[in-house]
């Protein structure tokens, strides 16, 4: 039996089907559930727009109070690093949801270069639907057959999937003791994964210094993630995803600077 949480996020993605298809996992995997896993929290409310603390109310029965109090110990700018890997994380795991594309208009920008793209990615989701953003997110991404842009490091490094980027990366995470969740069938090297591993680093939820976290910057992430934005910035298919190409694009050169000046 499914229980309240579950239920929830099933109706907000408008059936099992689209909330697998959503979080990238097979159909059954949702099917079976009777209550949303917990490596599968953030990923479904980032998909539905259903809080976490609806999802799974036993597991953050207070969840701003709880992110207020967890931040409080930690440097405001790698707060901010880590709100924007995330949000990079959830855009590129999934298509947004109605509701995170209305939150997404709050968005505000200054006279940098990464404000402006703020203010363009606010832009651009008042202008879209949820509709057309997740047919441009599966032209993109998914395809028949393959998408436009394959967002994968073993690609962009070696123009091949599952190559020894991602066996490298697997080590390095390993040593780390990041496993891979039970149930994802997408390999460690995609963009959203690795997004979303630099956002607990630079939050603290994965126990990780600032050497660590260059260092894994500085092999898996730098050497070609600034190119697949770039490229999503002249996709064919892009519309929404063209602003948050040029997020991403300034966000990474803004952590490539920050980290060679820290060293």
């Amino acid at each position: 039996m499914r229980d309240a949480g579950l239920d929830r996020a099933i109706d907000a993605a408008g059936g099992v089907a689209r909330l697998a298809r959503k979080i990238r996992i097979r159909q059954p995997s949702v099917s079976n559930w009777s209550k949303i896993p917990a490596q599968r929290v953030i990923a479904v409310e980032a998909a539905t727009g259903v809080p976490r603390a609806e999802l799974r109310p036993d597991l953050y029965p207070d969840h701003h109070h709880e992110r207020t109090m967890s931040q409080d110990s930690i440097d405001p700018i790698d707060v901010a690093r880590s709100r924007e890997y995330g949000l990079l994380a959830v855009l590129l795991a999934a298509a947004p949801s109605r509701s995170l594309l209305d939150r997404l208009t709050g968005l505000s920008g200054d006279g940098t270069p990464l404000g402006q793209a703020h203010a363009g990615l606010a832009e651009a989701a008042s202008r879209a639907s949820a509709a057309q953003v997740e047919r441009e997110y599966f032209d993109l991404f998914v395809g028949l057959g393959r998408g436009e842009l394959l967002p994968y490091a073993s690609y962009y490094l070696t123009g091949f999937l599952n190559e020894r980027p991602l066996s490298r990366l697997r080590t390095d995470l390993a040593a780390l003791g990041i496993a891979r969740a039970e149930g994802n069938f997408e390999p460690e090297d995609h963009a959203a994964i690795l997004c979303e591993i630099m956002a607990g680093m630079a939050d603290g939820q994965l126990d990780a210094p600032t050497d660590v976290q260059r260092a894994l910057f500085e092999k898996h992430v730098s050497p070609w993630m600034g190119r697949l934005f770039a490229d999503m910035e002249q996709a064919a298919s892009a519309r929404f995803y063209r602003a948050v190409g040029t997020l991403g694009r300034l966000f990474i050169e803004v952590e490539r600077q920050a980290f060679s000046f820290a060293e």
